[in-house]
């Protein structure tokens, strides 16, 4: 049983229709802040549990749960005297396979049979004659919420209730801390999962004891005296004493430790894998059908989070796993091919990706700042990565790539591999690549990517000139087609310039291309951090003006 299609309208971040179709197994939903992953999970635990924030829907009625721009759209209609209907929360929830035969209908939006459910905030009717007299006033500032209901309709119009739902669901947001104490999740885990009924009634009992023995303490009863003959007013006796509670008062009265430490004052990073795991393990998790996890990586290590993620793929195959994150490893871990990427409302994703297991395998590479930027630019290494940062400044008034969202990469010679993936989501690359000596091998590597084949959004940036020469390193030819040497060549072998760049003092080109070749990071950090003019290679000019 798992979720195929999801409609959510006008929920929070989403202003009108927002549809998500959803793999049967795993989902990674990835995208920029505020593009709204998290809501997404949360329309769906809404919908099959009706909680919100661990608290039940209908105890958390607010307009902030409805998008900013519809409720001010409609208070603006209402005062100004052509009141629109009030605005509603729309959730449903399109089931894949046979979930319950109850459920199949045609009350949907898009009007077809199916098996669903529709979960709504939605004006009631029964209020119609208050809430004219509201309208009439034409001085509305807030959405009238009080006349506000929570349903939950069948696809065959019936109502049902939360208890009813077929479909489960667990939220697990491991970098949110909503419980009292840091420790019930962990203690109402043990009470539920772990503890036969003698065993709960052992700890109540000894609970009790722990009690009587405080209450019967000489000091507590030296102290009760006197309080007692110092209450002059009071008709009655005051004495102090310790909370009774009810049967089970207990469980809010235990501590769980790690290590004889607090939960509550262990790091932050232990707290997110004990919660996460035992979340995951935890009784409604396993009878959940659906399983959602926000931002797994919070607060983890490396080591940590790969212990997580395997766990997640090995225990959880069997259960539709909804993720949000912003980790590349994450995503890379549980496979590209899974990704949805969330922008401007609308969903890409990859259905097919060679390289993705590659990726699982490798999983250090940063796929995601490939995804989530405006443009990025691939180079092969750092020495690029510095000079292309240096040629971008030179024409933007000294900012940064990365502050116009545009990141600039190094990705070894994993060119192809990424490239495969910005083609899958349609995004926005350029390739900055020496051509070796070699322009038509180059062009034969690239040949899905450039001439007859080239892309809107993708560009591949080389020198189209083989550049010869005479000098050798050893016995070994110099190659004249790679950074450092084609930087001498646009700035006319300027020696007295890089000398000045580089704090040397050479006196022939041969010495300052053999110190540039045997110190390539330092060369390229020193024309990063230089005052001097310095002229770049066509090609790579090309890379950071091409939009």
């Amino acid at each position: 049983m798992a979720i195929k299609k999801i409609k959510i309208r006008n929920f929070k971040c989403f202003k009108g229709l927002f549809e998500l179709e959803l793999n049967t197994g795993l989902n990674i939903l990835v995208g920029n802040n505020e593009t709204g992953k998290s809501t997404i999970l949360e329309a769906i635990h809404i919908a099959l549990t009706g909680f919100y924030g661990g608290r039940n829907i209908r105890n958390e009625l607010s307009q902030y749960l409805f998008n900013r721009d519809v409720v001010e759209l409609y208070i603006n209609s209402v005062n100004s005297g052509t009141a629109s209907p009030p605005p509603s929360i729309i959730i449903e929830v399109f089931f894949d396979g046979s979930i319950n035969p109850e459920y199949e209908g045609n009350d949907n939006s898009e009007r077809v049979s199916c098996e669903g459910l529709r979960f709504q905030i939605a004006f009631d009717e029964k209020y119609t004659d208050e809430y004219n007299v509201l309208v009439s006033k034409k001085n509305m500032m807030s959405l009238p919420i009080e006349y506000y209901e929570v349903t939950w309709t069948t696809f065959a119009r019936q109502a049902v209730t939360i208890r009813g739902i077929p479909v489960k669901s667990a939220m697990i947001d491991s970098s949110n801390y909503r419980y009292q104490n840091g420790s019930d999740v962990y203690i109402s885990r043990i009470v539920k999962d772990l503890l036969s009924p003698e065993e709960v009634t052992a700890v109540s009992q000894a609970h009790r004891r722990m009690k009587d023995t405080f209450i019967g303490d000489d000091s507590i009863k030296a102290i009760n005296e006197r309080i007692r003959k110092e209450s002059m007013i009071v008709d009655g006796t005051v004495s102090l004493t310790v909370d009774l509670g009810t049967k089970n008062a207990w469980e809010n009265s235990l501590v769980t430790q790690l290590n004889e430490v607090p939960f509550g004052y262990i790091g932050k990073g232990a707290q997110c894998v004990m919660k996460t795991e035992l979340a995951l393990t935890h009784r409604s998790a396993q009878n959940a059908q659906i399983v959602l996890l926000e931002e797994p990586e919070s607060h983890l290590s490396f080591s940590k989070l790969n212990q997580l993620i395997k766990a997640i793929a090995e225990k959880y195959g069997d259960k539709q796993i909804i993720i949000s994150t912003h980790s590349s490893f994450v995503a890379n871990k549980l496979g590209l091919e899974n990704l949805l990427l969330l922008e401007n409302q609308k969903i890409a994703r990859i259905t097919e990706l060679l390289s993705a297991e590659f990726f699982k395998k490798v999983s250090g590479y940063d796929t995601l700042r490939l995804i989530l930027c405006k443009k990025a630019i691939l180079v092969e290494g750092d020495s690029d990565e510095l000079v292309v940062q240096k040629a971008y400044q030179s024409q933007n008034n000294g900012r940064l790539p990365i502050e116009d969202q545009i990141d600039v990469i190094s990705v070894g010679t994993s060119f192809l591999r990424f490239l495969e993936l910005a083609d899958a989501l349609n995004l926005s690359v350029a390739v900055v690549t020496d051509n070796d000596g070699d322009v038509a091998g180059l062009e034969k590597k690239y040949a899905d990517y450039i001439k007859e084949n080239k892309k809107d959004k993708i560009t591949i940036c080389y020198d189209q000139v083989e550049d010869t020469g005479t000098l050798k390193i050893g016995k070994k030819p110099y190659n004249y087609n790679t950074l450092e040497p084609k930087i001498l060549k646009a700035n006319g072998n300027n020696i007295t310039l890089f000398n000045s760049i580089l704090g040397t003092d050479y006196s022939t080109i041969e010495d300052l291309q053999k110190y540039m070749k045997h110190h390539k990071t330092e060369t390229a950090l020193a024309i990063f951090n230089t005052d001097e003019e310095v002229v770049f290679p066509a090609y790579i000019m090309e890379a950071i003006r091409n939009e």
